[in-house]
């Protein structure tokens, strides 16, 4: 697509991504109101919670960060097509976390370890999306973030796969803890290049 309407590209994929992030957000927060709603039907669970909490960050942080888009020049359907499987990727973590029932499981906790594998991949390939997407967004934006990704991706890769590995409850509590720190200190970098 030609730069002259690259401008009028980016609010129609805006769009479409606000639409699949919008049902990602729908699903967690009608989620997080079932457990008011209805505070016994299930044993709570500090680690599904955690998790829960955090890719609802991860659905605000994205939703942020993709005004980046608008310094796309040239728009390709390749790069449509992309942001939409990421989008998808974070609603289908979204859904993994609050399903249509639970009851087989007894509870969010033992639904969770049970579905890790799946979670968890999608985790870690939400890493591998996020280099992309950053890269996608020019060189400019790239040489900021570079060096974060190096580190980034292959560890939050290795621990995904370490979630996925075990049914320890400790080191899934420990590894949402983890990853809401390392959200929180994205927000703290953004920040300070003004993003």
């Amino acid at each position: 697509m030609h730069a002259e309407h690259a401008a009028d590209l980016f609010p129609h994929v805006r769009i479409v991504m606000g639409m699949v992030l919008g049902l990602a957000m729908t699903r967690l927060l009608t989620g997080f109101a079932s457990l008011v709603q209805y505070p016994g039907r299930y044993p709570l669970s500090a680690t599904h919670l955690l998790w829960a909490l955090s890719i609802l960050l991860d659905l605000v942080m994205f939703w942020w960060w993709e005004f980046a888009l608008a310094r796309i020049e040239v728009w390709t359907f390749t790069i449509f097509m992309f942001l939409i499987v990421y989008t998808i990727l974070l609603f289908l973590m979204a859904a993994l976390l609050f399903p249509d029932s639970i009851e087989e499981y007894g509870g969010y906790e033992a639904y969770l370890i049970r579905r890790r594998w799946w979670f968890f991949g999608l985790l870690g390939a939400t890493f591998v999306m996020d280099a992309i997407d950053t890269m996608i967004k020019g060189a400019d934006y790239w040489q900021i973030w570079s060096r974060a990704h190096m580190v980034e991706v292959p560890l939050g890769i290795a621990l995904c796969i370490v979630a996925g590995s075990t049914v320890r409850r400790r080191v899934h509590l420990s590894l949402a803890v983890l990853y809401l720190l390392y959200q929180g200190s994205w927000i703290v970098r953004s920040a300070a290049h003004g993003v």
